[in-house]
């Protein structure tokens, strides 16, 4: 009998957790590797007061993980639970304080997530980009109205998803951390690594920063792909066409080889143009229906993307 393959999917927020949501239906060997530099809400308040990793983006693809029975669905349904109150627990995350907990207790960050991981029944690992704490940094052109032309820094990540100028490139501080170990092993014994989607500048550039990860990515034997958003995000990537997407990841990380582009069908206004941007970067793109068309929003499909990464995977 063969094996489901090894699939490593790299990111944060709400594109990482539908990225996990697929990928859980098509192999038994999934481990999500996932930012750590949410400074905003209750992961920025934890880790001002505690000095912890800041958790909110690993409670979110660990949620993404449970499955779909009442079990997983109660679970989940816990973590994201946030609290509504006049006082300090006023819009904390339960799952945020469940696993910044098991971290005191264990004194480890890893074996927090994989203990929370078991409570769950998750159907896969998660694991932090690094073992500390980060600050997004951005060059940003047009913050100040009067001065369109001149690049200011931006600090947080927050503060750069919601910026109001044109985010240039952005850089991790410290610009050397240590990346988690078991993320290493991972990416290298991997099959495929998926690289997004979710906010470009914020959740899936930052992890091909971290050097060791860097390294890790372009020396492993899996192939590589890349999940493109379903259009631009307000304050992020204004502007941005599919094309900007990869021209920008790219730059950010131009020794990473790409081996398949994934599109939404709605959402390509030139696929000819598309084509050529993936293919000057050695991949080739794949256009499919893996939008959620029964929302407003730009959300990316669970069973569509499941269906569609099974059948690149083959």
């Amino acid at each position: 009998m063969t094996r489901s393959p090894r699939v490593v999917a790299l990111g944060g927020g709400h594109g990482l957790a539908a990225s996990l949501s697929a990928l859980r239906h098509v192999t038994d060997h999934l481990t999500a590797v996932v930012t750590v530099a949410d400074n905003g809400g209750s992961s920025g308040r934890l880790r001002r007061e505690l000095g912890v990793l800041p958790p909110g983006d690993l409670r979110m693809a660990l949620a993404a993980l449970c499955r779909d029975d009442e079990w997983g669905r109660t679970w989940a349904d816990v973590l994201q639970h946030r609290f509504t109150s006049d006082g300090g627990l006023h819009d904390h995350a339960v799952g945020n304080l469940l696993i910044v907990a098991l971290w005191e207790l264990l004194g480890e960050a890893v074996d927090g997530l994989d203990w929370v991981a078991r409570l769950l029944g998750a159907e896969g690992r998660v694991l932090p980009m690094s073992a500390v704490p980060l600050d997004i940094t951005a060059r940003v052109l047009g913050v100040d109205p009067d001065h369109p032309g001149v690049i200011s820094e931006i600090r947080g990540q927050a503060e750069v998803a919601t910026t109001t100028g044109r985010v240039v490139d952005v850089a991790l501080d410290p610009a050397d951390p240590p990346a988690c170990p078991e993320a290493l092993v991972a990416v290298a014994e991997a099959d495929w690594v998926v690289v997004g989607p979710g906010s470009w500048f914020t959740s899936v550039i930052p992890n091909l920063l971290v050097p060791a990860l860097a390294r890790a990515l372009e020396q492993t034997s899996a192939r590589r792909l890349v999940t493109l958003n379903l259009g631009e995000q307000k304050g992020e990537t204004d502007g941005f066409s599919p094309e900007t997407h990869l021209e920008v990841l790219a730059a950010h990380a131009p020794d990473l080889r790409i081996d398949v582009v994934l599109a939404d069908v709605r959402h390509v206004p030139d696929p000819a143009s598309l084509r050529r941007t993936a293919e000057s970067l050695g991949a080739q793109l794949v256009i499919a229906d893996i939008a959620d068309t029964a929302t407003t929003q730009f959300h990316h499909h669970p069973g569509k993307l499941a269906k569609v990464y099974g059948e690149i995977f083959e």
